[in-house]
């Protein structure tokens, strides 16, 4: 039932913004921000846990689970350091997956030859 929990999440995060590049004047760009805006806000209000708890990696692979992991890492950075929390906080808990896609993208171009178009 996991599988088909996260297949539903994951795939009504993508139908929405399908339809947000068809429908709209949004660049691909601004819909992923717009994703991780959303995903900061859920978790503001407390709406992404359920959704979490729901949709396993269906919502915490997309990028709405990338700002959820970066407003949870500014609320545990507050708690532990204070004002200085909400700078240190998201790259703190968000580092191992930034650090993922900057050695990936290292190595992806060190094995193929990337052309200038």
């Amino acid at each position: 039932m996991n599988y088909v929990s996260s297949f539903f999440v994951g795939g009504l995060f993508c139908v929405v913004g399908q339809i947000l590049i068809e429908r709209t004047r949004l660049t691909p760009a601004r819909i992923l921000v717009g994703y991780v805006v959303v995903g900061v806000f859920l978790s503001a209000v407390g709406a992404y846990e359920p959704l979490l708890k729901f949709g396993h990696s269906g919502a915490s692979v997309p990028l709405t689970g990338f700002g959820h992991l970066l407003a949870e890492g500014v609320r545990k950075g507050i708690a532990e350091k204070g004002f200085l929390g909400i700078l240190t906080g998201g790259l703190t808990s968000t580092a191992a997956g930034i650090t993922a896609a900057i050695v990936f993208s290292l190595l992806a171009s060190l094995i193929f030859k990337p052309k200038m178009k």
